[in-house]
């Protein structure tokens, strides 16, 4: 059974952790294989948003650890050089959005991949968990690094030092994630909003993503000097054209994302 489920539909790469049996936690095979798969994203002009989620009743529940304490198998520097860092580079990196759809428990690194998407939304019965401290590791993945900035310093230090489990709408509340919906329209509801994202100018939204990425390590004069060089490019596009066409014409864009 293949770890990494992947299709793709009107712009959008479905991605799916598929471990459901181990609440989707991750082994060398699903690390590779998503990196894989992220990849291909990257360099596919028909992938104009992912929606990454989870099958069965998790979405991820970090390493599996059967894995990290095996005597003959990889040393934890392995595990996070060659399977968590290269994952948070690469949703970083893609230029395109990415939508976390969080189904279930989102647990250790599971959390903090998530959280180093674009758009996080949560099934009202979805709950975060920094979970590290629990087996005395530090948080991984990118989460020292997303979670200060999305909660603040106390939020973050208190959670992942006490493991407290958040729940969807706690996440919401805090700036955590942007959205909850109840579990029965979770699906639809989630998947809605990245039909409308691969609908979107990609482009401009690659743009917006480098300079989210760039915010938080530039002075105010550089980030308004990355601006101006973004909305040149952005203005470049044919997506411009079309856009500023369609509003003069009073009609709903066609963006082709190019």
């Amino acid at each position: 059974m293949s770890t990494i489920l992947f299709h793709k539909e009107n712009g959008v790469a479905y991605i799916s952790l598929n471990r459901p049996d181990k609440y989707n936690s991750i082994n060398r095979e699903m690390a590779l294989a998503l990196q894989k798969q992220l990849d291909i994203c990257a360099n596919d002009d028909n992938v104009r948003c992912i929606y990454f989620t989870g099958t069965g009743k998790g979405f991820c529940a970090g390493q599996d650890l059967s894995e990290a304490i095996d005597p003959n198998g990889l040393k934890i520097d392995q595990i996070v050089e060659e399977h968590y860092n290269p994952i948070i580079t690469l949703l970083r990196a893609i230029e395109k959005p990415i939508i976390a759809a969080v189904n279930g428990v989102a647990a250790g690194a599971g959390a903090n991949i998530a959280l180093a998407c674009d758009i996080v939304m949560a099934s009202q019965s979805a709950t975060f968990i920094q979970a590290f401290s629990k087996i005395a590791l530090i948080p991984d993945s990118g989460g020292t690094y997303f979670l200060p900035r999305l909660v603040g310093m106390q939020r973050a230090a208190a959670h992942m030092m006490l493991a407290d489990k958040v729940t969807a709408d706690e996440a919401v509340s805090m700036g955590m994630i942007y959205k909850a919906f109840p579990d029965e329209s979770f699906e639809a509801e989630s998947k809605k909003v990245a039909l409308n994202l691969a609908q979107m100018p990609t482009k401009s939204i690659g743009l917006t993503k480098r300079l989210l990425n760039s915010t938080f390590n530039n002075s105010l004069h550089q980030q308004l000097q990355a601006e101006k060089e973004m909305q040149v490019a952005a203005a470049a596009s044919e997506d411009f054209g079309e856009g500023v066409k369609a509003f003069l014409e009073k009609r709903k864009p066609a963006f082709t994302g190019k």
